[in-house]
């Protein structure tokens, strides 16, 4: 693959995630780049080791959020060439319910040869899942996990 750099590698994966191309997505990743979710509640994953998790994982997204647009995007770059820092918010709908949704990321994104060797995704499970309409279903994962 051509040389890309982070922040290009970013908007190219903002790019497809909005035509809906998770496969396109998934194949940003090197074979054995990792998603990580710190903030990560509930069923959600924590680590997706490699690009066949990470093209798993995103197979079902379009059938659960639909994407419209990114309302703000500010990449800021760190000492390292291959990483940066991107705060995003994204807009659309939820499937579901066909309700409004506004969520907010911070990603940090390490590539490695133009593909995503680490992505590191800090964003609210709890904005998430109301915004996907399954809150109650989130905080009764996370009673149960306590019980």
């Amino acid at each position: 693959m051509v040389h890309s750099t982070p922040e290009k590698t970013f908007r190219r994966m903002i790019d497809l995630l909005l035509a809906k191309d998770m496969n396109a997505v998934a194949d940003l990743w090197a074979p054995d780049g990792i998603a990580e979710f710190p903030f990560a509640a509930g069923s959600s994953p924590r680590v997706l080791r490699g690009r066949e998790e990470v093209r798993a994982y995103l197979a079902h997204y379009p059938e659960l959020m639909d994407m419209k647009e990114v309302a703000a995007l500010t990449v800021r770059p760190t000492d390292r060439a291959d990483t940066v820092v991107v705060e995003w918010t994204a807009t659309g709908r939820t499937v579901a319910t066909s309700q409004p949704y506004l969520l907010d990321y911070i990603v940090v994104l390490t590539v490695r040869d133009g593909l995503i060797a680490l992505f590191r995704d800090y964003w609210s499970p709890l904005s998430a899942a109301a915004a996907a309409g399954t809150l109650a279903g989130l905080i009764d994962s996370l009673e149960r996990k306590d019980a």
